[in-house]
């Protein structure tokens, strides 16, 4: 089993949140038996899967790979035991990545970007009654917690930037064209209070700093631009200070208590 996948994989992993982070992938094959159980969590208990990266933001290529996302609700008698079980799994497809419910909406409530656009992808694959709850519950995570957690993520991969330029003389342009379209969907959530996924009209904009066609200068014009413009919208956002924590916690509550009763008619 692999650590959690970075908070956009356009670019290098750089935490969202310290927490069992979004970000860094380890190296090395998953164990045997923690994989199958795994596998088996995704492939019986997926509540909700949905397509992300390029294509789910509107800027897929005939290259674009299919990144699929998704939540899966764990049995609540497997907590039951000493060995818990995992808190994401990776596969069983080669761009397929799943967390299990409660670690979704734990990082969900600490505006991790990349949950938050799980949460808001315009392609949902599957969906089951409690992923549509989920889904019901997305302004729920929402606050203004996200400019800070957004901003720290842009930051870190502005420094990467900003070194390949001055080592290399030139960014990777895929990045700078992803860190572009994160700084505009973080500043137009503060703005609107609604996150949006899809860029829209700014596709071909965005294209063309992904193929080099927009200098650098320019491309750190918009970024600075951009972290004003989100500073400024989060003064004046119409998101709460804080997500709704005890609405998510009866979710989860009560999500778990279904899955303990159904478990407990199934043994009789």
């Amino acid at each position: 089993m692999r650590s959690e996948p970075p908070a956009h994989r356009a670019a290098p992993a750089v935490p969202a949140h310290p927490a069992s982070p979004a970000p860094a992938v380890s190296s090395g094959p998953p164990a045997p038996a923690v994989s199958a159980a795994g596998l088996s969590l995704v492939r019986d208990h997926t509540v909700y899967s949905c397509v992300m990266g390029s294509r789910a933001f509107g800027l897929a290529t005939d290259t674009s790979d299919t990144d699929v996302r998704g939540v899966f609700l764990a049995p609540t008698p497997l907590f039951w035991r000493f060995e818990k079980p995992p808190t994401h799994v990776e596969g069983p497809e080669p761009e397929q990545f799943s967390w299990e419910l409660e670690r979704f909406c734990s990082l969900a409530l600490r505006s991790n970007p990349n949950i938050l656009e799980c949460l808001h992808s315009p392609l949902v694959e599957h969906v089951d009654d409690t992923g549509r709850e989920l889904l019901a519950l997305r302004g729920a995570f929402l606050s203004r917690q996200a400019h800070e957690t957004f901003a720290r993520y842009a930051l870190g991969q502005r420094k990467k930037l900003e070194a390949d330029v001055r080592t290399h003389g030139a960014p990777r342009w895929k990045h700078a064209m992803h860190l572009l379209r994160l700084l505009t969907s973080s500043r137009d959530l503060l703005r609107t209070g609604s996150l949006t996924i899809d860029v829209g009209e700014q596709r071909e904009p965005l294209l063309a700093v992904k193929r080099g066609e927009v200098s650098w200068d320019e491309v750190d014009r918009r970024m600075v631009r951009l972290a004003a413009e989100t500073d400024e919208a989060a003064a004046r956002s119409p998101l709460p200070p804080e997500p709704d924590h005890a609405r998510v916690e009866d979710f989860l509550v009560r999500v778990r208590r279904a899955s303990a009763l159904r478990d407990s008619v199934g043994d009789r």
